[in-house]
Parts: structure tokens; C-alpha cells; sequence
């Protein structure tokens, strides 16, 4: 019963790999005959997947979509791949976040023990922002080697990347050595990675952005400013983000405090705080228009608009809106 337990999952794992499969292909990859090969068919459509028979001289057997969702055969990458996407599913899609813990809870025990363990090695912390925009891809090692370190308290060698990924070289304008971190929390922000690092003080640096490097020291455990992770992320100036990526950038005071717009600035913008009901919001887009609308949204005064191409557009706006009829 075991063996025909386990051909089966090969057969299952077979028939996920690809579209379509002849019966002699299966027989020859199982190493069977071709009545046990129908029969582990039969086998596996009793237990809820629909796989179609193709009639014909190209004919042969397809996994299809059931009425039903069967159980999953998942790799370890899939299965590491999919806990990730549950855990940065966007906050923005309101009503699911129950069911993509439920979802998380249910992998996450169906996991053998070394997969839980490197699911361990990615504890993160998702923001809220309403404002989805596409990051730079991250390198998965980088970001396993970050994870790990978070997870286990152990200091961190960095270098500072450039913005296209690439190594600066020693003579280069902002060239950095690398140096010593003790990294604290990995949080994910408008589809971008963020780490929370003791460097001096406190840092918040993009893992996109880091050439780390693993070491065993261990470090002592420091209490965060405010000790909440997504608010240090959103109002900290040093992020890391580059406004020159947008085509235009420009920035605004707003009569509203720094916590408030940091909710619900777009990725990548810097908020900086002033008082208690006043912060600096700089961000970009790729036109002037379009940061001028973003600046609307937060429907309040604004003064110290710059530079001065922002501010004719924002004049520009104001009269377009004024000559809407009533």
C-alpha cells in the first residue's frame, strides 16, 4: 500500500510538471505497467483530481481543474514560496486577511520540520499602504541570508549596492566599506523589503539595496524606538528609497502629522516629521500632475510646495477644478 501510495504522488507530481502526458511516456517514467499506470489513474480521480484522457493518436492523460480543490502536491520551494505570498499578501484587499492566515496556519503545520525552520528564517512584519506600486526584483539569496540573521540574532556584514544592483567601486561618489550590523526585523512596505538595523543607531536600510554576509556573532537585544516596526518603517527618513527613480519628484508641507500621511503615502515616498500636526511629504511620479493629484488626496493646507514646476501644477489643477460645473 505504501508503494502504490507513492507512485501515485510521483504519477500526481508527473502530471503537474507538465500539460500533457502519453501513456507509454508514464510507464516509462514510473517504470510500470501500463494497467498499473490507469489504475493509480483511477486511483488518484477517486481522490479528487480531474485528470482528462486525451482520445486520439497525441492522446493521453491531462491535469485538469476539479469542482472540488484536492489535496496539493507541493516541492519545497513551491510550498516556501507560497508561505511568503501569504504573509506579504496586500493589506489593501479587504476581507481576506482571516483567510490568508487560516490559509498560512494550515501550510505552515502540513510543513516537515526543516521547512518550518526556514520558514522561521523569514519573520516579517506587513505595513499597511494603500498605494501598490511594482518593486525592483530582490536577489532570494540576499534575502535568505537577512532572514536568517534576524531569526537566529547574529550580526551582519553589509555593502551598500547601487541602485541597479550592482557592486560601487572603491573610487565611486557615496562608496561605502562594508560594515557591521545587528539586524532586527524584516518588514515588507508596498511590495518592497525593508530591514531594521542597529548601525550606530537605528537604521532602516532595503534588503534590494544590501550585499549581506552571515556571521555567527550574536548580539544583545535593543528596544526599538516606540517599539512598533511598521511606524519606525513608514516615518523613518533613511529608508533607502530613490526619488530620482520617478521622473519627476517633488515635496509639500502638510498640515497633518507624520503618522497620518505615512499611512497613506504612496511606496517610497519620505515623511518627515515637523511637529505634532505637521510633516514634510516628498515623493515622485511620472509627471508633475501626478504628484500634484497625490497631494490633493490628503485634502489639507499646503505650503512650501517645491520646485516650482510642481507648484504651476498644482495651479493648473486648481483651475481645471474650478471651471467643473456645479
Amino acid at each position: 500500500m505504501a508503494t502504490t501510495s507513492r507512485r501515485a504522488l510521483h504519477l500526481l507530481s508527473l502530471l503537474a510538471a507538465r500539460p500533457q502526458w502519453s501513456l507509454p511516456e508514464l510507464t516509462e517514467r514510473l517504470e510500470v505497467s501500463a494497467r498499473t499506470v490507469t489504475r493509480d489513474i483511477d486511483t488518484l480521480r477517486q481522490l479528487g483530481y480531474a485528470i482528462t484522457t486525451v482520445r486520439g493518436p497525441g492522446g493521453g492523460y491531462r491535469l485538469g481543474a476539479g469542482s472540488t480543490l484536492p489535496p496539493l502536491l507541493l516541492d519545497d520551494d513551491q510550498a516556501l514560496a507560497v508561505a511568503v505570498a501569504l504573509q506579504t499578501a496586500p493589506a489593501t484587499i479587504f476581507g481576506l486577511a482571516e483567510d490568508t492566515a487560516r490559509a498560512l496556519d494550515t501550510l505552515t503545520r502540513a510543513m516537515p520540520p526543516r521547512l518550518r525552520t526556514a520558514m522561521g528564517t523569514l519573520r516579517l512584519t506587513q505595513l499597511r499602504n494603500y498605494w501598490e506600486f511594482p518593486a525592483p526584483p530582490i536577489d532570494p539569496r540576499a534575502l535568505a541570508v537577512v532572514g536568517t540573521a534576524v531569526r537566529r540574532r547574529h550580526a551582519l556584514v553589509v555593502e551598500t549596492l547601487r541602485a541597479d544592483g550592482t557592486r560601487p567601486d572603491p573610487g565611486d561618489p557615496g562608496f561605502a566599506p562594508a560594515r557591521r550590523i545587528e539586524p532586527h526585523h524584516l518588514a515588507v512596505w508596498a511590495a518592497r523589503w525593508y530591514l531594521v538595523a542597529w548601525d550606530d543607531g537605528w537604521r532602516v536600510l532595503r534588503v534590494d539595496r544590501l550585499l549581506p554576509r552571515a556571521t555567527t556573532e550574536p548580539f544583545p537585544e535593543r528596544e526599538l524606538p516606540g517599539d512598533d516596526v511598521a511606524a519606525f518603517v513608514m516615518t523613518s527618513p533613511d529608508r533607502g528609497d530613490t526619488p530620482a527613480a520617478w521622473q519627476c519628484t517633488g515635496s509639500a508641507r502638510l498640515a497633518l502629522p507624520a503618522e497620518v500621511v505615512a499611512r497613506w503615502a504612496p511606496g517610497g515616498s519620505v515623511v518627515e516629521h515637523i511637529d505634532a500636526g505637521h510633516c514634510l511629504l516628498t515623493l515622485g511620479a511620472w509627471s508633475w500632475a501626478g504628484i500634484a493629484g497625490i497631494l490633493a488626496t490628503f485634502d489639507t493646507e499646503l505650503t512650501d510646495v517645491q520646485p516650482p514646476d510642481l507648484v504651476r501644477a498644482c495651479a493648473r489643477l486648481a483651475q481645471r477644478w474650478a471651471h467643473l460645473p456645479s
